[in-house]
C-alpha cells in the first residue's frame, strides 16, 4: 500500500502512505509540512522498515478543518491513534520533525503503550523564542514569488546563514513540498491558511508552553535527537539539559543546517539507523 486516507472520528480525510515491511517506524512532519518532507528517506529506509507518513489535518493531501480549534496538538495526537488503528498496529516508533516531535512528546505522555521510541528532528521542549517568532512571523502568508524556480533561487539567498552551501536545485525539491503552483501565477500554501489563527489562539490562552513533563515522558523509551548545528529552535543548551535528563539518549548535530535537518544528511541517516537497530526486531505490530 502507497497513498490512501482515512476518515477521522470527526469527519476528516486525512492523508497517509503505507510502504514496506517490518518494524514500523512513523514519520510526523513540521507545523506546516506535509508527508513529502520524509521523501529524502524513501529509498536510504527501503528494505529497512515499514515506513508510514501522515498529513495531519489541514496539510498535503488531508482535509482543512472547519473549526480551527482543531489544529493542536491533543487532537492531532488523537488522528495518530485513530490512524494506528485503522492500521491494527499496536506500537510503532515515531520520527517526529518539529511539531511531530511535540506529538511524539504527547503521544508518550497519554498513549504510551503505543510506542516502542522516538527520534526527535529539531524540537525539544523548551523552543527558541527567535524561531518562535519567525515562524509566527510566516505561518499562512504566501511567498510573493512568481513560481516555485523563483522561490528557490531566494531560498538560497536568504537562507544561506542557516543552511550553507545548499544550491538552487535542492531548495527547489524542497519547496515543492511546502507550495504549488496557481495556474494564473504566483504559489498557493500546501495547508490551511487558518492554521495562524490557532496559533494565535493558543498563545494567547498560554498553551504554547514549554514541554518538559511531556518530555520526561519519553524516559521510558529508546529516544535519539538530531539538531541542526543553526537551529533557532532547538538550542545547545535546551540539548544538553534533555541530555542530563535523558543520559542514555542517542544525539547527532548536523553542521551547516538550521530548523530543520532534510534528513538525507550523513549524520542523520546513521543517527536513524542506530536507532533503529536499537529497537526490538522482528518487532511488527
Amino acid at each position: 500500500m502507497t497513498l490512501a486516507h482515512f476518515t477521522t472520528s470527526d469527519g476528516l480525510r486525512l492523508a497517509y502512505d503505507d510502504r514496506g515491511t517490518g518494524l514500523p517506524l512513523l514519520c510526523l512532519p513540521g507545523l506546516t509540512r506535509n508527508m513529502d518532507d520524509f521523501n529524502t528517506l524513501l529509498a536510504p529506509l527501503a528494505g529497512r522498515c515499514r515506513l508510514i507518513r501522515m498529513d495531519y489535518r489541514g496539510r498535503g493531501r488531508s482535509d482543512h478543518d472547519p473549526d480551527f480549534n482543531n489544529y493542536n496538538l491533543l487532537r492531532e495526537a488523537h488522528d495518530v491513534v485513530e490512524l494506528l488503528d485503522l492500521l491494527g498496529l499496536a506500537r510503532v516508533a515515531i520520527l517526529g520533525t518539529s511539531r511531530g516531535g511535540l506529538i511524539a512528546m504527547a503521544l508518550a505522555a497519554g498513549f504510551p503503550q503505543r510506542l516502542t521510541g522516538v527520534i526527535l528532528n529539531d524540537i525539544g521542549p523548551v523552543v527558541g523564542d527567535a524561531g518562535l517568532a519567525r515562524i509566527m512571523d510566516y505561518v499562512g502568508k504566501v511567498p510573493p514569488y512568481a513560481d516555485l524556480d523563483a522561490l528557490a533561487e531566494a531560498m538560497a539567498v536568504h537562507a544561506a546563514a542557516e543552511f550553507p552551501g545548499v544550491p538552487r536545485e535542492v531548495w527547489r525539491r524542497h519547496v515543492a513540498h511546502w507550495f504549488e503552483e496557481r495556474p494564473e501565477g504566483g504559489l498557493a500554501l500546501r495547508y490551511d491558511p487558518a492554521l495562524h489563527k490557532a496559533l494565535l489562539a493558543q498563545a494567547a490562552t498560554g498553551a504554547l508552553q514549554d514541554m518538559w513533563v511531556f518530555f520526561e515522558a519519553l524516559k521510558q523509551f529508546p529516544l535519539a535527537v538530531i539538531r541542526g548545528a543553526n537551529s533557532d529552535i532547538l538550542s545547545a543548551e535546551t540539548l544538553a539539559e534533555m541530555r542530563r535528563r535523558h543520559p542514555v539518549m542517542m544525539a547527532a548535530e548536523i553542521a551547516d543546517r538550521g530548523h530543520v535537518p532534510f534528513l538525507d544528511e550523513p549524520e542523520a541517516l546513521a543517527l536513524i539507523n542506530a536507532f533503529l537497530d536499537t529497537l526490538p526486531q522482528g518487532f511488527s505490530a
